[in-house]
């Protein structure tokens, strides 16, 4: 793996990486696509709540729930998108759409967006990447060794326990949003406050107005777990099992965001699986740019990086997952011998 050392030519080579990437008019906006993209799950999003509607209380709504967990990730990708101002050039319009489907899906967009953008000045950094920052889990073995109690127990075996943590995760997003915006720390507060509110409400009413306890709260768990699964397994497998930085690095941008990042290849199945994280390189040196160009940009960046002697990570969707995995474990291998 390339050395995380100094180099000479501070942000030169990424100066010459987006001339050419300018040029190639990849940083141009394709409102046609996101306009088509943002209509079709719309449609899928009301014609979910109508198949809701019409099935009743029936244990069949299970499948519903499983097709809303696609929908909301579907729907938090474009917010991930208007968070990084590739649908429209103002920050503004982008924001409209952001908050919309921030609403939708019951997240804070403001929570979200300061959250991601620090991960992406500073991603797979210890001390300040906000995605390292999971109690839950350890990603470097001085996380593992500052354990204690019951997360020292998870830290040694998570590894097992990471797909299942995952069905938390959708309740987390929920919960830190509603903290990020009864704590004050974000903008737009009361209209982010009002999406949340209307969102809770009319997602209850919804469920339990039309379903039974007891099939509503079933609903609920496969909904909210499947949910918390696709959007883990859409983010994990960019940066975790790549290096971590710490305090004092000296790389420039263009190695920071490459060698921390990992692509997924794929068709375009994943593309739409992943919704454009699977070029999380070329994402994380552009990320303004509209996730319909990361593909083409995706060669000229990995041809880029050859001619620099940039070591650029890429591998298929299952693999990356096993990186996820045997790097969890590696990190909980200390803790494990120490308890023999």
């Amino acid at each position: 793996m390339t050395s995380l050392v100094t180099h000479d030519r501070q942000g030169s080579d990424f100066a010459e990486l987006s001339r050419t990437i300018k040029q190639l008019g990849l940083l141009d906006r394709r409102h046609r696509y996101y306009a088509v993209r943002i209509v079709l799950n719309i449609l899928a999003f009301g014609g979910g709540w109508v198949a809701f509607a019409y099935l009743g209380d029936s244990w069949w709504q299970l499948f519903l729930a499983a097709f809303f967990a696609l929908i909301f990730t579907q729907l938090s990708f474009i917010g991930h998108d208007a968070g990084h101002k590739q649908i429209f050039r103002t920050r503004r319009a982008n924001d409209v759409i952001g908050r919309l489907h921030g609403g939708l899906v019951g997240l804070s967009y403001g929570w979200w967006i300061g959250k991601h953008n620090r991960h992406h000045a500073n991603p797979n950094h210890e001390s300040e990447d906000p995605d390292l920052d999971v109690p839950v889990l350890a990603f470097s073995e001085g996380q593992s060794r500052a354990t204690r109690g019951v997360l020292r127990w998870l830290a040694k075996y998570q590894a097992f326990f990471f797909f299942p943590l995952l069905l938390l995760e959708g309740l987390n997003l929920h919960w830190s949003s509603v903290q990020s915006v009864w704590r004050r720390e974000v903008k737009a507060r009361r209209l982010e406050k009002a999406l949340l509110l209307g969102h809770i409400g009319a997602y209850l009413a919804a469920v339990f107005i039309v379903l039974s306890p007891l099939t509503g709260l079933v609903f609920i768990a496969v909904h909210q777990g499947l949910w918390g699964v696709y959007m883990g397994c859409s983010f994990a497998p960019n940066h975790k099992g790549m290096p971590t930085l710490q305090e004092g690095h000296k790389l420039d941008f263009l190695r920071k965001q490459v060698l921390t990042s990992r692509n997924v290849r794929g068709g375009p199945l994943v593309d739409f699986a992943l919704g454009g994280l699977n070029y999380q390189i070329e994402h994380h040196l552009f990320p303004s740019m509209p996730r319909p160009n990361l593909r083409h940009a995706q060669a000229v960046v990995r041809e880029f990086c050859a001619g620099r002697d940039i070591e650029y990570s890429q591998c298929g969707l299952l693999r990356s997952y096993g990186y996820v995995l045997d790097h969890l474990h590696a990190v909980g291998a200390p803790l494990r011998a120490a308890a023999r």
